[in-house]
This record gives C-alpha cells, structure tokens and sequence, in this order.
C-alpha cells in the first residue's frame, strides 16, 4: 500500500504553512518527495495511507512508573482513558513547564505496570489544529508517528536539521534529550569514540569537524520512512476517534467490496455456510443446556419434597428449604442466626470498645440498637465483619438496624 507521510509544521497551519512530504510506494522505498503548501499536498485515495510525522523538537519525552489498575485488561471500559489520563496528570506535573490541560499524551507501545514506561508530550492546540487542517483539504491522517522514539536512540547520537539551526538529538539514563549543534554541546556530551554518529547530509561535515570523526550518513527521506515503521501511534485519549477516520473509510470500502463484487462470491456462500451451521450448533448447545438446567432444578424440587413432604407446591426450591429448616430449629429451641441473643452475640463480638446501647428493639430478624452514637467508618467496619454471617447493617438516624437477610 501507498504510504503518504506528511511532516506537520513547527508553526501553525495556516494557508502559508509549508509541508514536508514523502510518498512511499510500498512503506520501504522512497518515492516522491517535496515541501509544498497544503493545497499541492499529493491526492489520496482508497489505496493511500496518511501518516504524520510529528518533529523532534515538537515532542517531550517522559519516563514514569504507572500505578497499580492504571491499565489492565479493561483500559478501555467506561471512564478509562480518562482515568489514566488524570494518572499521567498527576505523575508528570512536576516534569512539564507547560499546563498538563495544554498537553496531549501518549503512552508507548504495549505499555505496563510491571516496568517505567515512556509518555511522550506535544501542545494539544498545535497537533489538533494540523490534523483538522488535513482532514479538511481530503487528507485524513491515519496515524500519528514521532520522528525518534526513545527506542531508535538507545544506542546513536543523531544530528539533524540545517548548519545554522544543527540538533543533537540522543536517549541515555532513561532520558531523551535535544542539544543545539555547538561547540559547548559536544564538549558536554563528550560522546564516546565507540558509539554510533549519525547525521543528515546538511550538517555531516559541521558535525564531522565539531565531534572530529566520520559520521554515518543518514538522508531525511529514510530516516522519516524508517519512523513509520515504529509501533508508536500517538493518536490517543481524545484524538484516538479522529486518528481513525482513515481506516475506517478503508475498512468500510473494503466491506462494500466483500458484500458485492463477483470476485468475493464464493467466499460469501463459504461464510453464509459457515454462520448457518455455527447457528445450527449453537441452538442445539442451547438445548442441551437448557436440559441439564431443567434436570438439576427437578432434582434439587425432589430433594426438598423428599425430605420436607408437607411442601406440595415448589416455587423456589433453595428458598423453601432455608424456611423449612429454620422453622425445624425453631421447633427444636436451637438458636438461629435471626434469634436476638445470636444477634447480640455476633455484634458483641465486632462492636468498638464502649459502644454500648441505650435501648434496642427486635422484630421478626431485625435488631435496632439505639444510642450508639457509631462513626461512619466504624460502621463501615461491623457491616463489612458481619456481612459473612448474612447480616446486613445500616445506620437509621440515632440507631443501628442490623438485619439477617437469608436464612442460614
């Protein structure tokens, strides 16, 4: 597929704004290529995939150890990319210079718990604005790459831009860091002999004589194709809807294609074939199961007509049971878990020192305990301690209701 790499501009997208581009037949070669306004952008059609290229000196890299629950399997439930957006708010606002309400984040590529992970950070205003302006002119962006990330620096130092306005850009200590092209900058990093110096064509022979050895060559072009084959995707939280408006145009194109044209027909009647007997299967699934439900229900109403035949009529059986052997240790003088004494006892063993009450009355389960004078987080601690033993607590104005809810 025809891969069309734009690389927004550092200023803002106006009509005047001058974009850098790359046209790949194939996301390995180099095609065309030019800076152009935004009108002459090359067209793009079903077969042509939109990247864009967000510039070093556009992004700040950060490295930050995620909470417990930050992600999960559920990062994307109700509220979770918000969620973790006030998480990275919060870890990284002594980091930034700017408002963390002005930035947009992105996580990296499979990013966990277990380990640090990279967030990278760009003005939410500019990288909104240049993506609008994109989709505006028929250009939709389907991705949104970095020109580094910190996994391409590990091990090279990159000079880049023009000999008046030269970067050093490097990754080292968990940090990404972008130098100005200087005598002062080299003499700073005293980079090591051993390690990889990498520059493009306009400033080799500057950073060739300031760091005094060779350089590997580099051209823009490759290193910008080399980018779009990173995992990274920095279309996340709010701009992960917009991101896709490309893929979606393509994946809706390409249903329209299975549903219609000659080509795919017996690939239709394959998969009609196929649905029809999943179908098929799972009703007979169903049966089954709905056999064995019914079985167990019979066996369960037998057990309880069995053991208690005075019950003619089974409603719910577990229900019916609890009742007839609660009324078995009424009849018997044994004490149940709905007696008062066995309520005391059970919150006597759970009540906080001195908590004692002025009054209490008890009905059909129910015990009311008055003038306690209970902390909500106290209780909190009864409810949660008797909640084993099936009892329910709450607290009713000045009294403490607490309420056997199943029969034992």
């Amino acid at each position: 597929m025809t891969i069309l790499i734009i690389t927004l501009p550092s200023e803002s997208a106006d009509a005047a704004a001058l974009y850098d581009y790359l046209l790949s037949p194939d996301g390995r070669v180099v095609g065309e290529q030019s800076r152009v306004p935004l009108s002459l952008l090359p067209l793009v059609n079903n077969n042509v995939e939109v990247v864009a290229l967000v510039a070093a000196d556009k992004l700040s890299w950060h490295r930050v150890q995620l909470p417990r629950g930050s992600l999960g399997r559920r990062m994307f439930q109700e509220g979770g990319p918000s969620r973790l957006r006030a998480v990275l708010e919060g870890l990284l606002e002594d980091q930034l210079l700017d408002e963390t309400v002005q930035l947009h984040f992105a996580l990296e590529p499979q990013a966990s718990e277990d380990t640090p992970v990279w967030v990278a950070a760009c003005d939410k205003v500019w990288l909104r604005s240049a993506l609008q302006a994109l989709e505006q002119s028929g250009r939709p962006v389907s991705r949104i790459v970095p020109e580094f990330a910190p996994d391409t620096l590990s091990d090279a130092l990159y000079v880049t831009g023009e000999p008046e306005h030269g970067q050093l850009l490097l990754g080292s200590g968990g940090t990404v860091a972008l130098w100005p092209l200087s005598k002062a900058s080299v003499a700073l990093l005293n980079w090591p002999e051993a390690r990889p110096l990498v520059a493009e064509p306009a400033v080799a022979e500057l950073a060739e004589q300031l760091f005094k050895r060779p350089a590997s060559l580099q051209p823009v072009a490759q290193r910008r194709l080399q980018a779009t084959q990173s995992a990274w995707d920095l279309a996340q939280f709010d701009l992960a809807n917009s991101s896709g408006a490309r893929t979606r145009k393509r994946l809706s194109d390409l249903t329209v294609s299975l549903l219609r044209a000659p080509r795919w027909r017996a690939a239709r009647f394959s998969l009609l074939a196929l649905l029809l007997v999943n179908l098929i299967g799972l009703n007979a699934w169903a049966w089954r199961e709905q056999s064995r439900i019914t079985a167990q229900r019979a066996a369960i109403a037998e057990v309880l007509t069995s053991t208690f035949p005075q019950v003619r009529v089974v409603v719910d059986a577990m229900v019916q049971m609890n009742k007839e052997v609660a009324l078995l240790q009424q009849a018997s003088g044994t004490a149940t878990a709905r007696d008062m004494e066995v309520m005391l006892a059970a919150f006597g063993m759970v009540a906080p020192p001195g908590a004692q009450p002025t009054g209490l009355e008890f009905a059909a389960g129910e015990l009311r305990l008055k003038g306690l004078r209970l902390k909500p987080d106290e209780v909190s601690a009864i409810a949660f301690k008797l909640k084993p033993q099936s009892y329910m607590v709450s607290l009713e104005g000045d009294s403490l209701l607490i309420k056997q809810v199943t029969a034992p």
